[in-house]
This record gives C-alpha cells, sequence and structure tokens, in this order.
C-alpha cells in the first residue's frame, strides 16, 4: 500500500533534480557556486552589470586580479552561462564580454550582497578588532 503522507513530506526525485542539492557532495550546483562566489567571480558579475566592456577594461576596473584569474574566471562564468563572450574578427583582435540575462539575475543577487558588506564593514572590523 502507498503511503501518500510520507510522499507528501519529502520532495521527489524531479524535485531535487530541478533544485539541485548544495550540501551533497557531487552536486554541480556547487561549481557554481564555487564560480559566482569566488572574489573574483563577485566583482566581474558586478563589474559587468555595467555594460560591456573589454578584458583589458575588466583588468583595470578590477584592481589587484591577475590576467590568468581574470581569463580563468570569464571562463567559468562563460560556461555557466552568466557571461557572453564577443569575439570580432580583426587585427589585433578585439573581446568583449557582457552579462547574459541569467548573469544580469545573479550580477543583481552578488551586488546586493556586495553593497551589504560594504555598509556593514564598519561593524565587520569592529568585530574583527575585538578577536
Amino acid at each position: 500500500m502507498h503511503n501518500d503522507t510520507a510522499s507528501q513530506d519529502q520532495p521527489g526525485l524531479a524535485e531535487l533534480l530541478r533544485r539541485g542539492d548544495l550540501f551533497a557532495e557531487k552536486c554541480p550546483s556547487r561549481e557554481v557556486l564555487k564560480h559566482v562566489t569566488s572574489r573574483w567571480g563577485v566583482l566581474l558579475l558586478v563589474a559587468l552589470l555595467d555594460g560591456t566592456h573589454r578584458f583589458s577594461d575588466l583588468r583595470r576596473k578590477v584592481n589587484g586580479i591577475s590576467e590568468k584569474m581574470l581569463a580563468q574566471t570569464l571562463q567559468w562564468l562563460e560556461s555557466d552561462g552568466f557571461v557572453e563572450r564577443i569575439s570580432y574578427p580583426v587585427v589585433p583582435p578585439h573581446v568583449e564580454y557582457r552579462l547574459t540575462p541569467l548573469g544580469e539575475e545573479i550580477g543583481r543577487k552578488v551586488e546586493a550582497l556586495a553593497d551589504w558588506i560594504e555598509v556593514k564593514l564598519p561593524e565587520i572590523l569592529a568585530a574583527q578588532r575585538q578577536r
């Protein structure tokens, strides 16, 4: 006999697969979370909220990022569907980056986190000094 109460208490497999399980070790959502919430991922997503940028513009805007980390983080964000890479067939090569609609959505979310940190920074620094 099928127990309807038990099935109502727990999400079905289809729902779990759709939603993901961030706490599961092998869930692909963890990789996406790593890309989005890495220091450089957050900064690049927020920087790209301003519009389309060239690689060199992003390097100047995100002070302290190495060329290697910039390229790697942009590749991650592109593979996750958050950033679009536009390459123009000219000499010298001209490449631009911009957020996709999905990238704009996650960009706004991490921007809210970054804004919160900036607003709360005096309290955070005070707490660090007490340790």
